[in-house]
């Protein structure tokens, strides 16, 4: 099997979080997610997810030169950045569309499906 990356984008300009979303809506929300996240693990494709703070709170760090450098803040800029992500497993790409067809519902969101590199065989 594969494993995909299902990602979500985030407005850069507003860099919502948690704590900027209503607490009835966030606890709605949270238990949609807990529905999806819940189902994906009862069918076996679940491998693990998280939500990222914004990139404003990144630090960017560079250790190819002669010593390490550290910048506050992102490495890029862009209208829209990775607020969160799923890694599953499925047997295809229609299966992993399947599943962020399913998680863009829940979220209101847009989600990309990727799948990640496997090593070339030897």
């Amino acid at each position: 099997m594969t494993q995909y990356f299902l990602s979500l984008p985030h407005d850069s300009e507003t860099e919502p979080t948690m704590e900027s979303i209503d607490p009835a809506e966030l606890e709605q929300l949270m238990a949609e997610v807990g529905a999806f996240n819940t189902a994906l693990q009862d069918s076996g494709a679940f491998r693990f997810a998280g939500g990222l703070m914004p990139p404003s709170t990144a630090t960017t760090v560079d250790a190819t030169g002669d010593g390490p450098e550290f910048t506050p803040g992102p490495f890029a800029t862009a209208s829209e950045y990775l607020g969160g992500f799923w890694v599953i497993e499925a047997d295809n790409d229609d299966d992993a569309i399947g599943w962020a067809k399913r998680a863009s519902r829940v979220l209101r969101s847009r989600v990309e499906v990727r799948a990640l590199q496997e090593a070339p065989p030897a």
